[in-house]
């Protein structure tokens, strides 16, 4: 089991995290949230990375803020942090053979066999030979997935696995995860609500450090129905509007007397969630 509870978290005059429960019950559970909300803070400390100062946090059912069960954690976790660091000067194959020696893989015949391994399972078997500075930012982003497959752990933390990546990646990156979910825990976090809504049964959504909602996509969308219209101009009542493909005004927001409603989605109930969030911090 893996939770945060009443989590909170200074970073220098900023307040980055306000009591965060967070709870992940196996497969995998998205996190939603704007630039600042407070996600890959979240994540820091659930990788280990990052002490938080109040609060409880359990990982795979350990205590990592004691020093012997934080190495067990790590043994069994792997991390995709947002930006992660590479050895320019390396291949794809001797950064992840570098990162297996770092988690304890000292047997070299195993060690190549598991960099063979992630380098097959993110679809980079073709380009272990290649220098990092010369592959292109996807591959880079695979890369930094394939690191964080090493040794199969139990707990995988992501953040914004997807940046970068193209439609096709993306689609590929959804099937993989999909099943390496259904052996670990996994944490993603996303801009994309499409890939957040098509892989997590649980979602959370952050903002100033605190979480808004969290439930399944439809417990979301809930929040969203009844607010989503379309109308061939922009209405007073609508906080959020675009004209569509077909012409029409898709709005959101406080629909006028006889709109005709449309069914909402994950996007339109997260950017709901944030503007009423605004509107009452106002």
């Amino acid at each position: 089991m893996t939770s945060a509870s009443g989590v909170t978290k200074r970073l220098g005059s900023t307040q980055a995290l306000r009591g965060v429960d967070l709870r992940l019950d196996g497969g995998i559970t998205g996190l939603l949230g704007p630039n600042g909300a407070g996600k890959t803070t979240l994540m820091r400390i659930l990788a280990t990375v990052l002490a938080h100062d109040e609060g409880d946090v359990c990982l795979l059912g350990r205590d990592p803020d004691d020093p012997v069960e934080r190495t067990e954690i790590r043994r069994r976790l792997g991390y995709m942090p947002q930006e992660p660091g590479f050895h320019a000067r390396f291949t794809a194959f001797e950064y992840l053979d570098y990162i297996a020696i770092l988690k304890e893989h000292t047997a070299r015949r195993a060690r190549h066999d598991e960099v063979r391994r992630v380098l097959a399972r993110v679809g980079l078997q073709d380009v272990g030979g290649k220098r990092i500075r010369t592959l292109s930012g996807g591959m880079r982003r695979r890369l930094a997935l394939a690191q964080a497959l090493l040794g199969d752990p139990r707990l995988l933390i992501l953040d914004e696995p997807t940046a970068g990546l193209d439609p096709e990646q993306r689609l590929r990156f959804r099937e993989l995860l999909s099943e390496l979910g259904e052996g670990c825990e996994i944490l993603v976090s996303s801009h994309q609500t499409e890939d957040i809504a098509a892989l997590c049964p649980r979602i959370y959504v952050l903002a100033d450090g605190r979480v808004l909602k969290s439930g399944a996509p439809r417990d979301l969308i809930d929040h969203a129905r009844g607010r989503v219209w379309r109308g061939s101009a922009r209405d007073a009542g609508a906080v959020v509007a675009w004209r569509t493909a077909d012409g029409d005004q898709r709005q959101m927001g406080t629909p006028p007397a006889g709109a005709e409603l449309i069914e909402p989605t994950l996007e339109d109930a997260y950017l709901l969630l944030l503007e009423d969030h605004a509107c009452a911090a106002a």
